[in-house]
C-alpha cells in the first residue's frame, strides 16, 4: 500500500485499481470451479457443481472477501507512502539502445530458469498428487523448496534490475516484475509435458479442466514469484540510491 501512496494515485483511480487486484485472482479461480463446470458443457455428468454452492461461493465473495480486501487497503492507505532516498528528475532522461539480451523477453526466458530448477521436481510430485491421486508426504521438504525459491527469485530479481540500471534504463518496475515471474512460463511448458506423457486423457472435458486449473496455478505462480522478486529488486534499489552521496 506504501507503492500505491508513493505513486499519488487519485481517489478514482485508487478505487478503481484495488477492484482489479481484487478480480485478477479471484476471477480467473472462479472459471475452473463454476463455468468450465462439466455441467454447463455436459448435463450428464456425474461430477459437476451445484448451483446453491456456486451462489455461496459468490456470496462469500462479494460479502466476506471484497469488504475485506477494501477494509485492509483503506487502513493501509492511511499509513504514511515509502520515501524515496533520493529526489527523480522530472524530465525523463533518453535511454541509449540495449542489447539484445536486455530485451525483455529474453529476460524472461533467462531469468526463469534458475528459480524453476529449483522446484521442477516437487512439482512432478505435486502434479502427481493432483492429477494421479498419489499421496504426498513431504511437506517439511516442500517447506524448504519453497524457501529456495523465494531466495533464487530474489537473487536473479536484483541481478536482472542491476544489469538494467548498468545499461541506464531506468524503466525496471514492470518490466522486473515480469521478468522475476519468469519461471511461470517454464511451469506452463512443463504442465502441457505432463499431460501429453503422463496422463491418459483423450476427452474434451477432462482436458479442458486440466488445462483450466492448470492456467489458475500458472497465474498464481506468476503473481507470486513476481511479486517477490519486485520486492527484492525495491529493496535493492533504495538501498543502492540510499548510499550516493549527493554534494
Amino acid at each position: 500500500m506504501g507503492l500505491s501512496r508513493m505513486t499519488g494515485s487519485p481517489g478514482v483511480l485508487w478505487f478503481l485499481l484495488h477492484f482489479i487486484a481484487q478480480m485478477a485472482l479471484h476471477l480467473p479461480s472462479a472459471l475452473p470451479q463454476d463455468w468450465v463446470s462439466p455441467k454447463v458443457f455436459w448435463p450428464g455428468a456425474l461430477w459437476r457443481v451445484p448451483f446453491p454452492t456456486m451462489v455461496a461461493l459468490l456470496c462469500m465473495w462479494f460479502g466476506i472477501s471484497l469488504p475485506l480486501v477494501y477494509l485492509g487497503y483503506y487502513f493501509g492507505f492511511r499509513k504514511q507512502p515509502y520515501d524515496n532516498p533520493v529526489r527523480t528528475n522530472q524530465i525523463p532522461r533518453q535511454i541509449p539502445e540495449q542489447r539484445w539480451y536486455m530485451n525483455r523477453f529474453v529476460g524472461i526466458l533467462m531469468a526463469g530458469i534458475l528459480p524453476f530448477g529449483a522446484m521442477f521436481i516437487e512439482l512432478f510430485f505435486i502434479f502427481s498428487a493432483i492429477w494421479e491421486n498419489q499421496f504426498y508426504y513431504l511437506f517439511g521438504f516442500l517447506f524448504l523448496v519453497f524457501i529456495i525459491l523465494v531466495v533464487s527469485c530474489s537473487q536473479i530479481s536484483i541481478v536482472m534490475v542491476y544489469f538494467q540500471l548498468c545499461a541506464e534504463d531506468y524503466r525496471w518496475w514492470w518490466r522486473n516484475f515480469l521478468v522475476s515471474g519468469g519461471s511461470a512460463f517454464y511451469v506452463l511448458v512443463y504442465a502441457i509435458f505432463y499431460f501429453v506423457n503422463k496422463l491418459d486423457i483423450v476427452e474434451f472435458i477432462p482436458s479442458l479442466l486440466y488445462f483450466g486449473y492448470t492456467a489458475l496455478m500458472v497465474l498464481s505462480f506468476w503473481l507470486l514469484t513476481g511479486t517477490i522478486g519486485f520486492y527484492a529488486a525495491y529493496m535493492f534499489v533504495r538501498k543502492i540510491y540510499a548510499a550516493v552521496k549527493i554534494d
